[in-house]
């Protein structure tokens, strides 16, 4: 079974700037994933979706940045 995933995360990121940086860290990591950030939710929220990513991954690479970053309950 291929199913799409789709994971949500909590994180601090808070200017544009940060966002796209971390954009495009992540779908270097996963290039079939579509990623985007939600910086007017109060969670300011990364939602990635595809097929091929790893929740654990994820939160990785954007806490090894300097941000936290949790999948959102």
């Amino acid at each position: 079974m291929n199913s799409c995933m789709v994971e949500i995360f909590k994180t601090n990121v808070r200017k544009v700037s940060e966002a796209k940086k971390l954009m495009i860290l992540l779908l270097r990591h996963f290039p079939e994933t579509k990623i985007n950030f939600d910086l007017k939710d109060c969670d300011n929220i990364l939602r990635v979706e595809g097929k091929d990513f790893i929740s654990e991954k994820v939160m990785l690479l954007v806490k090894e940045n300097g941000f936290a970053c949790n999948v959102l309950e």
